[in-house]
């Protein structure tokens, strides 16, 4: 680990001295995925949901991870006779949106109505389910833990815990999951801005990088920052493993822990892009705007380059409420030279974004590496 650890310091220093920080707009085109839109553009049942994260099942069977979901039925495009539940999965075959299925998953009350997929074992609030990752045979997701405030209007809600929950048979129907939760013991939660891990899941090596975001709410919205953790592959539930990335170390402390950077968001993505050798990072700018944004670094904790904007979202000027979020690229359904990313667009106003069942749903896009953009 000390060889591992130095390597890393040498790589990191060696990118900050010779101007990796800032280099140039690497070779990539982005065009729209409209027929991958069209497979997640439902009229009955799953109608819509933001989050979507997604890791791989198998070479053909991605697993899809969402927060707040429509249920029920869209008629002369907008939602009726539909509910809105905290969380649902879906498991799609193939990767060919020409051919592809998608099967959209949650549970059933007694009465019969849809509920979330997965509830706080501890009965209280509600989850948002973030980044996954199996591990040694277990699948590990990474849960929000939501409380209403009793504020009105769309954000009348905080953020109060991250749970790590830990599927004992994810090959089974999901449906039959054995799922144990975890409380993760890391992080912080006040008014004045939230530190947590589950942003985004990468297994690099031996080890598994856990990202989050450290919030300092007194910067504004580009207070938030990227932070990372990272623990060997089959030891995810074993908190005290967990080491914390602080100035070239990783400590057992979360204390003095690395902002890697400034303007991330709640949610993105991280992975390895072989085309370009380099990680790249997804989000959109500083968590609600129509600006989606890519980072670059040689090493999975960085230095991370200068922001490249890859798209500007038209959704956000379709009406003054909407605003768009959750920018995330998607390795298990790209090609080697690529990355699809997801999006969603959503309303300050709840009813205007019920009557309106072409947003709150991912849209797609591509990042072609290795081309000129047009």
């Amino acid at each position: 680990m000390v060889i591992r650890n130095l390597i890393a310091g040498l790589i990191l220093f060696g990118a900050l001295f010779f101007g990796c920080a800032s280099a140039p707009r690497p070779g990539y085109s982005v065009e729209t995925l409209p027929e991958y839109d069209a497979m997640f553009c439902k009229t009955e049942g799953w109608t819509g949901a933001d989050g979507a994260y997604t890791l791989s099942l198998a070479d053909d069977v991605t697993l899809w991870l969402y927060s707040d979901t429509w249920v029920g039925d869209v008629v002369d495009g907008k939602h009726k006779d539909a509910t809105m539940i905290n969380n649902t999965i879906a498991l799609q075959r193939g990767k060919d949106p020409a051919k592809a299925s998608v099967k959209f998953f949650w549970q059933t009350a007694k009465d019969g109505k849809p509920v979330a997929f997965i509830r706080p074992a501890d009965e209280t609030g509600w989850f948002w389910i973030f980044d996954g990752i199996v591990a040694d045979g277990k699948l590990y997701l990474f849960l929000m833990q939501i409380i209403k405030t009793g504020e009105n209007g769309v954000f009348g809600f905080k953020h109060v815990g991250m749970w790590l929950g830990e599927v004992q048979n994810p090959y089974d129907d999901p449906l039959a999951w054995r799922i144990r939760q975890y409380k993760i013991p890391y992080g912080r939660y006040s008014k004045d801005g939230n530190l947590f891990f589950g942003s985004a899941v990468m297994r690099d090596g031996d080890f598994v990088y856990i990202y989050g975001a450290d919030e300092d709410w007194s910067k504004g919205m580009s207070g938030r920052s990227m932070i990372v953790a990272r623990v060997p592959y089959k030891k995810i539930a074993d908190f005290e493993q967990w080491r914390f990335y602080s100035d070239g170390r990783w400590l057992p402390d979360m204390t003095g822990i690395s902002r890697l950077f400034n303007g991330t968001a709640t949610e993105y993505s991280v992975c390895y892009q072989p085309t370009i050798k380099q990680y790249a990072t997804v989000y959109t700018e500083n968590g609600m705007s129509k600006n989606i944004m890519m980072r670059l670094s040689p090493t999975p904790i960085g230095p991370w380059g200068l922001a490249h904007k890859v798209f500007e979202c038209p959704e956000a000027e379709w009406h003054k409420t909407y605003f768009c979020y959750a920018a995330k690229a998607h390795p298990e359904i790209s090609e080697q030279n690529e990355l699809i990313v997801t999006y969603v667009c959503n309303s300050s106003d709840f009813w205007k974004m019920a009557a309106d069942a072409s947003i709150y749903r991912p849209r797609f896009l591509k990042i072609k590496f290795g081309v000129q953009a047009k």
